[in-house]
């Protein structure tokens, strides 16, 4: 969550007038065009829009933004985990096709004392869409790596806290201390104004909330000192006490994405790959052994132990599951109805045993352990029947 690594220096720049442009010197010599940029084909943005100081990879305005369908009203699960929601709404916001790229949710497994916190391979991403994540060393200050990035048609993912995203109103925010990942999408330097994309859709964030999500002087209560490297009377200061977040990449310029045909003919191989490298035993009986040890020791534990359980098992099972329904709905159509209803079975029976669990009494597991097994037992043997 810092701007840089042990012993270096950061800059604060104090609000300016709405509507100022960034200028070449400031931060780093970082310059911004005024203009609008363009898109040089489907999902491959190649220059930013900018309106005054605001660098901006899709030029979409937050209160405007339509989600994708994944993230709509009707779904069990509207939001799945922080990584998995902002690659769909980056795609999304691209003129991509996010249902192709879910395949991989078949081998999703039970790891021992969790389900898999999954995330949509980088390779699938590359061949489907053209684009390239890798991770980048944040050595520099954090916000202006954003809008360079932003002004050559790139953008970064970066953990941030969710004590300061707005966002997160009715969680996080301004209450506890969570990592969460967002997409940076467009930043307004001097005015302190960032927009992210982060669950289920496109938010913004300005002052101080910038300033503590962004680590920057005042709100971590340091000592603010001259930077040599800095080209004006900028306040700046040294954080060594911070550890720098984990930043990625996201670059568009790998290949070209594929559309129509191609794009189903493609995620329709990956299915099929994925598909061959599922758990070779049933997770949800494995699962099932784990929670029945485990129940006693839960249903003691404080409420926060309880949604901590609850999410890395029965909500990221749940979800997971109906992210693959979708997918195979998409995908295979009327041909994949029989592995959509038991993908269905196990989100609704996931929902419920999460319903249970949060009563916080005893009950007997077995029935509904049972069920989720010959659910994903006949899910994946119907996927198996059609793509394999």
């Amino acid at each position: 969550m810092a701007l840089g690594g042990p012993g270096q220096t950061v800059a604060v720049v104090k609000p300016a007038a709405r509507g100022g442009a960034l200028t070449e010197g400031g931060l780093s010599g970082m310059r911004t065009e005024s203009g609008t940029r363009t898109q040089s084909g489907m999902g491959t943005p190649s220059r930013t829009q900018a309106r005054g100081g605001m660098t901006s990879l899709s030029g979409r305005e937050p209160g405007a933004y339509q989600p994708h369908a994944l993230h709509a009203g009707g779904r069990t699960y509207l939001e799945t985990n922080c990584y998995t929601d902002i690659i769909v709404e980056l795609l999304h916001a691209c003129g991509y096709e996010p249902l192709a790229m879910l395949g991989f949710l078949v081998r999703i497994d039970f790891e021992g004392d969790q389900w898999t916190f999954f995330k949509p391979p980088p390779e699938d991403l590359e061949l489907l869409f053209g684009l390239d994540i890798h991770e980048m060393q944040p050595y520099r200050p954090l916000p202006v790596q954003i809008a360079e990035q932003i002004d050559r048609g790139r953008t970064i993912i970066v953990e941030l806290d969710a004590f300061h995203l707005p966002d997160t109103a009715s969680t996080s925010y301004r209450a506890e201390h969570v990592k969460t990942s967002v997409v940076a999408d467009a930043i307004d330097i001097p005015n302190q104004v960032f927009r992210y994309f982060h669950n289920a859709g496109l938010y913004e964030l300005r002052d101080a909330d910038f300033r503590g999500v962004f680590r920057l002087g005042e709100e971590l209560g340091e000592p603010l000192v001259q930077s040599p490297l800095s080209t004006g009377p900028l306040p700046v200061f040294s954080a060594p006490s911070v550890l720098p977040p984990y930043t990625e990449l996201v670059r568009f310029d790998v290949g070209l994405g594929l559309q129509g045909e191609a794009l189903r003919e493609t995620a329709l191989g990956l299915l099929a790959r994925h598909l061959g490298k599922r758990p070779r035993s049933n997770p949800f009986e494995r699962f099932g052994e784990h929670l029945i040890e485990s129940l006693p020791a839960l249903l003691k534990a404080g409420l926060a132990d309880y949604h901590d359980y609850a999410f890395a098992t029965v909500r990221m099972a749940g979800s997971a599951f109906e992210l693959a329904a979708s997918h195979a709905q998409w995908l295979l159509g009327e041909h994949g109805a029989r592995a959509t209803a038991a993908m269905g079975e196990i989100v609704g029976a996931c929902k419920v045993l999460g319903f249970k669990l949060a009563r916080r009494r005893p009950f007997d597991p077995e029935p509904m352990i049972s069920g989720l097994a010959s659910a994903w037992t006949r899910a994946t043997g119907a996927l198996e029947e059609e793509v394999g």
